[in-house]
């Protein structure tokens, strides 16, 4: 089955095949073709050009877009979608005046996820996880990472991850599964940390990979929470399954995390919202990539990371939601790229170059999703009649996509 799409105002992100994220002033490069045709077969990207009407492809369908833009799906290589319940009483102590911490110390925050998940069958996570899924994906994902974490006992941690694995079954946009059971100190843990992150490395990590049940590994890198010794223990012990590492760090200090990353060549660091000079230096040094959640500090009222630095020493950059119960209760990509633009100060060429390219990278997809390119995955979007793609992040509070197609199919949640 193939279906041309006509009349394209333009058709955005339009590349070759390209070995290595964007760096520095490459992400201010957003290829594009005006007045354009896209070719898709079945579920694949066939061919794409600018309109002469006696030089089209044939198709069995053709779809005049009179004059409306398309570019590829959001790829979110940052997500916690897997969770049961909500935390909204915790949004309003915040606004009373309590710290994200504090919030933690009283048993609120990742701990009080954990005991709602533990008490919640695996039908009913699944029923309230695929929900959230279908959500993104009308807004515009098309591709995501999920993380576990919630669980912070074995049964709860596997149960998230089997959750993982019947959504990637089920819904056939790309997902990659990160097993985080280094993402909080159990109370019952309190006073034993080490002893949580033995339990994590000889107990649950290897029925997480027996069950091959993950992509990556993951921890919460901070004061707090688990230190330098924890966040190698839990990389070498993630490269024993063969599982890269994804690592949450520098969210509210920087005490060396990104060096550890650095030297361990994770596959990407994530947060990045304080910063210090030997930060850049190490991170220019690898092939890390830099992921910002740029909701989250929205959301918590902390500082947003400094995207314009972390491009100027040219690591590679990219966005991802952050969609979790506690402090980003969003998975809204469009948000993520209006946020980016005015309050990271980045460029709309920027912010989409590191929500979908750089952003495939940073979850290894960059052969399937990121780009319009021939023989990638027809997964794109579809916007309403806007003036220019500029007014995407421009217009914050108004959803501009029209349809959003998965698979060569238009997405009908």
């Amino acid at each position: 089955m193939t279906t041309l799409f006509t009349h394209i105002k333009s058709l955005l992100q339009t590349r070759e095949e390209t070995e290595k994220p964007l760096i520095g002033e490459e992400l201010r490069d957003l290829p594009h073709i005006d007045n354009a045709w896209l070719l898709i077969e079945d579920d694949k990207i066939k061919g794409y050009g600018v309109m002469e009407d006696d030089n089209l492809p044939t198709a069995d369908k053709i779809m005049n877009l009179e004059g409306r833009y398309i570019l590829p799906t959001w790829v979110d290589s940052h997500t916690h979608i897997v969770y049961a319940g909500n935390r909204e009483q915790e949004f309003v102590d915040r606004i009373k005046g309590l710290t994200y911490e504090e919030i933690a110390n009283r048993g609120g925050g990742i701990v009080n996820s954990a005991k709602t998940l533990g008490d919640t069958s695996f039908e009913d996570l699944y029923a309230q996880s695929e929900e959230r899924l279908k959500e993104v994906i009308k807004l515009g994902t098309g591709a995501v990472e999920i993380k576990s974490g919630y669980g912070l006992t074995k049964e709860a941690e596997l149960k998230m991850l089997r959750v993982i694995q019947k959504l990637k079954e089920n819904y056939k946009i790309p997902i990659k599964s990160t097993f985080l059971g280094a993402h909080a100190i159990p109370k019952e843990y309190k006073g034993k940390e080490k002893a949580y992150v033995k339990m994590v490395i000889e107990d649950i990590l290897p029925a997480v990979a027996e069950e091959k049940l993950a992509d990556y590994i993951d921890v919460f890198c901070e004061k707090g929470y688990f230190d330098l010794e924890d966040t190698e223990n839990m990389i070498e012990a993630g490269k024993k399954f063969g599982l890269k590492s994804k690592i949450h760090v520098n969210q509210f200090n920087s005490f060396g995390g990104i060096q550890l990353a650095a030297e361990k060549n994770v596959l990407s660091v994530d947060h990045l919202e304080e910063m210090k000079f030997e930060d850049y230096k190490s991170l220019k040094k690898s092939e890390t990539i830099a992921v910002a959640l740029p909701s989250c500090s929205f959301y918590l009222g902390i500082p947003y990371s400094p995207a314009r630095e972390i491009i100027k020493n040219d690591i590679p950059f990219a966005l991802a939601s952050d969609f979790n119960p506690g402090s980003t209760p969003s998975g809204n990509m469009n948000f993520v790229i209006s946020l980016a633009c005015i309050k990271m100060k980045i460029t709309p060429e920027e912010a989409i170059n590191a929500a979908t390219l750089n952003a495939a990278f940073a979850m290894e997809l960059q052969d399937e999703v990121g780009s319009i390119t021939t023989g990638k995955k027809a997964n794109f979007i579809i916007t309403d009649r806007i003036p220019s793609f500029g007014f995407l992040p421009y217009a914050f509070g108004t959803n501009s996509i029209d349809e959003v197609w998965i698979n060569g199919k238009k997405f009908e949640s």
